[in-house]
């Protein structure tokens, strides 16, 4: 069965519009349900926009939620796919500033069969870090500590795992060790998930990722992404020629055709290469250069 696609959208219409003509290049579009999950206006400024995408939702999917209030991308996200996947035990979930590759929708629920029975996979992303295959590996995706909101999948089981209040906060943020760990994953985990229990984010990805670290589970991810967001891509408008660390190299093979290893481990060739992108130094360098706008 193919896993549902779930899409928020807040006040972005040529955004939503973008994914959605990037979407029906993939095979699976038309067959695969489809779930549209608008928020609010945030103020009277936004309403307009966000009928706009109201009105491009309902050209291509029947199951459109619209909230009546501005909920936040963090409770809209949990709240909707807890919807979903309680149905289908399984989602496909997009946020509205990403566009896909013609194979994304393939390699996605391809993913989701292979690993479905691998407890120790929380995720699959969709994109992926611009690294370079370590010589002699096997495989077309890695194993990472660390998931990625740009394009992902789960299960219902594994979903359900998430404690979203985070209750040991208390025991964690008091753990030097543990604090260090979770910052083997990026050295900005551990301040995000603090700005979130400190009310300076409402952020339900690092809530996910801690739980991933708390849980000892990894994600899947692709070497060549199947995913980019645009606003750090080439589709950006304000941004084309500003440095990000997070620019990737999209699939152009267009190939459905993945080579998933049974009993995947991790690679600390790999790890090392993926930690470089949030490490401290190469965080410091994106700031100067965007600051720069170069």
């Amino acid at each position: 069965m193919l896993a549902p696609i779930v899409i928020f959208a807040f006040n972005r219409p040529e955004a939503l519009q973008k994914l959605l003509d990037s979407l029906r290049m993939n095979s699976f579009y038309e067959e695969s349900d489809k779930y549209i999950f608008i928020d609010g206006p945030r103020c009277e400024e936004d309403k307009a926009k966000v009928d706009e995408v109201v009105t491009i939702a309902r050209k291509v999917a029947s199951n459109i939620s619209i909230s009546p209030v501005n909920r936040g991308l963090g409770n809209s996200i949990i709240a909707g796919v807890s919807t979903i996947i309680a149905e289908y035990g399984k989602a496909i979930v997009l946020e509205d500033d990403l566009i896909c590759a013609p194979n994304f929708l393939s390699y996605m629920n391809q993913a989701l069969d292979f690993y479905e029975n691998d407890n120790k996979i929380i995720s699959i992303c969709g994109y992926g870090l611009k690294i370079k295959r370590p010589r002699g590996y096997v495989g077309d995706v890695y194993l990472l500590g660390r998931s990625s909101s740009w394009g992902w999948a789960t299960w219902k089981d594994r979903w359900e795992q998430i404690d979203w209040d985070i209750q040991d906060w208390n025991e964690f943020s008091s753990n030097k060790q543990m604090r260090r760990a979770f910052n083997k994953n990026g050295s900005d985990m551990y301040s995000m998930l603090k700005g979130y229990m400190e009310g300076k984010n409402h952020s339900w990805a690092i809530r996910f990722c801690y739980n991933q670290f708390k849980l000892g589970k990894y994600s899947i991810c692709p070497f060549i992404s199947k995913v980019d967001n645009i606003g750090f891509g080439e589709e950006a408008t304000n941004c084309k020629q500003r440095y990000s660390r997070f620019k990737v190299n999209m699939d152009i093979a267009h190939s459905h055709e993945f080579l998933f290893e049974k009993d995947i481990e991790s690679n600390k060739r790999i790890e090392k290469l993926c930690y470089r992108y949030h490490s401290i130094t190469l965080r410091l360098y994106s700031k100067i250069r965007k600051t720069l706008h170069i």
